[in-house]
């Protein structure tokens, strides 16, 4: 049955009002995903203050941003963003996932604008094989990365990444669906969505200058064989 949601997040982030106005208009290939194209009309393009966007659908359906950003101190700005629509099924565990999505993508938000902001990105998003969707799927990737149970935010580790031999990463985010890691030139997400009835998922976020093919495969490559 069809029911509408609305998740709202606020806080402060780095970044002056213009800084945080291109990166959820324009620049969301370097914290969330690219958007061209995907997201509808634009309601209200105020720059840099108010920006809300929708796309409707059959019955009823719709999707929803709102973003309104106010200058702060110390060029900080405030941001509040309000995400609403209509889930069609299954809306507990829908309106769960994408509730717990947007505080690491917000938070990924705030990563870049504090160590990236406005270099170019090249992105990357793969997905687990059907075997991923298990319990215990998510632990396999901790594992396969060669952290430690016992890591947390704020930690700096050495990871295995794919393409590189070492590296020493700094543990942006942890909790038991989400980690995120930031190198000197990248953000890497990894999404335990098995716990919402999908495969696992990483995106990669390189400012470094890195081939988006190679990215891609060598990080598709690595998922795959922790489920072989």
């Amino acid at each position: 049955m069809s029911k509408e949601f609305e998740i709202v997040c606020e806080g402060e982030f780095p970044g002056t009002p213009e800084q945080v106005w291109d990166a959820v208009t324009t620049e969301t290939a370097a914290w969330l995903f690219p958007t061209d194209g995907m997201l509808g009309e634009d309601l209200v393009s105020e720059r840099p203050t108010h920006h809300v966007n929708r796309m409707d659908g059959a019955d009823g359906w719709f999707n929803r941003l709102e973003q309104v950003i106010e200058a702060r101190p110390n060029g900080r700005s405030f941001l509040r963003w309000v995400h609403s629509g209509v889930f069609a099924e299954d809306w507990d565990n829908q309106y769960d996932g994408a509730s717990a999505h947007t505080v690491f993508y917000l938070h990924t938000l705030a990563e870049y604008l504090k160590h990236f902001a406005g270099r170019p990105v090249v992105f990357a998003s793969v997905d687990g094989p059907a075997a991923s969707t298990t319990a215990g799927a998510f632990d396999l990737v901790k594992a396969a990365l060669g952290l430690a149970a016992g890591a947390a935010a704020g930690d700096s580790v050495p990871v295995a990444l794919p393409g590189i031999a070492s590296d020493v990463a700094v543990v942006d985010f942890w909790n038991d669906h989400f980690i995120g890691l930031r190198t000197g030139d990248a953000l890497y997400r990894f999404f335990g969505r098995n716990a919402f009835g999908a495969p696992v998922g990483v995106t990669v976020h390189h400012f470094g200058g890195a081939d988006a093919t190679a990215l891609r495969d060598s990080w598709q490559d690595w998922l795959d064989r922790i489920f072989d």
